[in-house]
């Protein structure tokens, strides 16, 4: 009897825009790219999100299918533009977004389909900027409680602008099982929610108030802090020619979730993300082609623990 490899199948729901940058567009909103780094690391990653029925909308869908990404579970949307994002960087890369508003994204509504592919999925990986919207905010909650009890849920919070409330991280808190959040992020969690101390201690009371299985705290290029309930991993990040952040975090993101699918030690799977997050902060854009010798670590170390 011959054992077939199986691909864990994970979701990336919310916003599917272009990023605009001075010199051009590109694919861009971090659960596709969340999707995108899953596909190239071993596993079936489908972007779940709208676009308009315009110009830009075609061209996204054409840049997913020339990505090999499966679009089965992308919307259109005839009352609203497609997403998208102007992008500026600083000298060091750093970016900084403005983001239409009242787009296609912000109306992704439930669907048979996804009501079918909610419980068949392994790991699904949401943030804060999708529940903006009453609409998008609504589909993304009966999602996530229609999923398997035993699936991988992933809250990369992703604070951007003023779009996020108390209520909202309080509740997506609540629904997942894993929290990603920076250096950045952390200050205004612990304003919201009165966290005090230091970051481990800040970090424990998330962890426990919540009832998380692990929290990620990335650090930029000064690494990462990875906690769970029985092992805590400090990486101290991978030097790189910095290009630009953007996407980063979502490869970091896409890596973390594998890893935990997988099983892997707590220090296996911050190196392996710091390696591919440094990597992706090397070139343009937020999705590029990751090399062979990531791929090929990460894909077959994720597909080993699926045998």
């Amino acid at each position: 009897m011959s054992l077939t490899k199986v691909r864990p199948i994970v979701v990336g729901i919310g916003e599917l825009l272009w990023d605009v940058f001075p010199g051009g567009k590109t694919l861009g909103g971090a659960p596709v790219n969340f999707a995108r780094h899953c596909n190239q690391l071993g596993a079936s990653g489908y972007p779940v999100s709208c676009v308009g029925a315009d110009e830009n909308g075609a061209e996204l869908m054409e840049c997913l299918a020339s990505l090999q990404m499966d679009s089965a579970y992308v919307s259109k949307d005839y009352h609203h533009d497609t997403g998208s994002v102007q992008v500026t960087l600083d000298e060091n890369g750093t970016p900084s977004y403005d983001i239409r508003e009242g787009v296609a994204w912000d109306v992704l509504g439930i669907s048979e389909k996804l009501e079918v592919l909610a419980p068949t999925v392994d790991a699904v990986c949401f943030g804060s900027l999708a529940q903006r919207h009453s609409v998008s905010r609504a589909t993304m909650l009966a999602f996530l409680g229609k999923m398997s009890p035993q699936a991988l849920k992933l809250f990369d919070v992703n604070l951007r602008q003023d779009y996020f409330s108390q209520s909202i991280l309080q509740e997506s808190l609540e629904q997942a099982t894993v929290f990603k959040l920076s250096d950045e992020e952390l200050p205004v969690l612990a304003d919201l929610f009165a966290l005090e101390g230091s970051v481990e201690a800040q970090l424990l009371v998330l962890e426990e108030r919540f009832e998380l299985d692990c929290i990620a705290y990335t650090r930029g290029a000064n690494g990462s802090l990875l906690l769970s309930r029985a092992e805590l991993s400090d990486h101290p990040g991978c030097p790189t020619e910095m290009v630009d952040s953007v996407g980063a975090g979502d490869a970091f993101a896409a890596t973390l979730c594998l890893g935990l699918i997988a099983g892997w030690p707590l220090s296996k799977l911050n190196e392996n993300a710091n390696q591919v997050a440094a990597y992706v902060c090397s070139q343009r854009g937020a999705t590029p082609d990751l090399p062979i010798y990531l791929v090929n670590r990460i894909s077959s170390q994720s597909e080993a623990s699926h045998l």
